[in-house]
């Protein structure tokens, strides 16, 4: 594990986490409705979208720094 950072471990599960939010709720659409009682578009559909793309965004951007954390603590000396 090359002594890795907590920081990238934080980063990584975010990424996971974020990347399978997306997932459920491209498969289940109705999963928020479910689970929280609201209904913030109206079945339209709208805010599943949105919650896709910023989950998305969010993988994205925690895996480009993860890697960045790993490659930090990779080159620094032991």
């Amino acid at each position: 594990m090359r002594g890795q950072r907590s920081l990238f471990w934080i980063e990584s599960a975010g990424a996971m986490f974020c990347a399978g939010l997306a997932l459920l709720t491209l498969i289940s659409k109705d999963w928020i409705e479910f689970f929280f009682r609201v209904d913030p578009d109206a079945h339209s559909g709208s805010f599943e979208w949105v919650v896709v793309g910023a989950a998305l965004t969010l993988t994205l951007a925690l895996s480009l720094a993860a890697r960045h954390e790993w490659r930090r603590s990779a080159s620094s000396p032991s």
